[in-house]
């Protein structure tokens, strides 16, 4: 399906209101997994024409991603990943384990920006960092986009070290569908029951009875509120 290519549009704009300098484009992969740390990427590209091909993660080939990535790394000024384990996630509810990530990956650059440009239309970064948030920034900025695919390519690697671990974890297939639900993982779920790795308060562990004493209760109801929102049920 053809996309129009993203563009530098929304940091010119920042340049040109708030007399930002140095503006990082901002994107997180693994929200909805049930499984490994939520994994924000903070890149930051000035504005150099992007590499061919460049456009939101979840609309390119895992083959062509990893090899824009590559490419990627190389060609921005700088970028930097946090993360949010599954621990943290389960203490501390989603929108702030992504905040947490968010300024993780964002104090790890080498310099720290003027703006940032966040995926999305919901800024759960917030104040003191000045905030731009772009409904598929990922598709229409090109520090966002960049920042996407760095992302995703490195948390799926992430997870398919995993495998290695042992032979439970493997398992669960996370090579193949990072810590998302599908059949494989599904099918292990109930076997054998959530990994270290994954996710204790979320709601799969609600279809199973076996397992549910395992489950942990987010520190408030709003928390729950905002996290159920965004996960996917467990249907067989």
């Amino acid at each position: 399906m053809p996309y129009e290519p993203p563009t530098h549009t929304v940091e010119r704009s920042l340049r040109a209101t708030t007399g930002a300098k140095i503006i990082a484009g901002v994107d997180e992969v693994g929200r909805g997994a049930w499984a490994g740390p939520v994994t924000v990427c903070a890149a930051v590209t000035g504005l150099r024409r992007p590499p061919d091909g460049l456009t939101d993660s979840k609309l390119i080939s895992p083959k062509r991603r990893t090899e824009l990535a590559a490419v990627l790394e190389g060609w921005v000024t700088s970028h930097a990943l946090g993360h949010s384990s599954p621990e943290e996630i389960d203490e501390l509810g989603m929108t702030a384990a992504l905040r947490l990530a968010a300024v993780r990956a964002l104090e790890a650059l080498p310099v720290r920006p003027d703006a940032v440009i966040l995926d999305g239309k919901h800024d759960y970064l917030g104040l003191p960092w000045k905030v731009r948030t772009v409904i598929k920034g990922d598709q229409s900025c090109i520090a966002v986009a960049a920042a996407s695919v760095i992302a995703k390519v490195r948390r799926d690697a992430m997870m398919a070290e995993l495998e290695k671990e042992s032979e439970e974890l493997a398992a669960y297939a996370f090579s193949a569908n990072a810590g998302y639900p599908s059949p494989v993982h599904k099918a292990a779920l109930a076997e054998r029951g959530p990994s270290p790795y994954h996710r204790l308060s979320w709601v799969y562990l609600d279809a199973l009875p076996q397992w549910q004493h395992l489950k942990k209760t987010r520190i408030s109801a709003e928390a729950a509120a905002l996290e159920n929102g965004g996960q996917l049920g467990f249907d067989f």
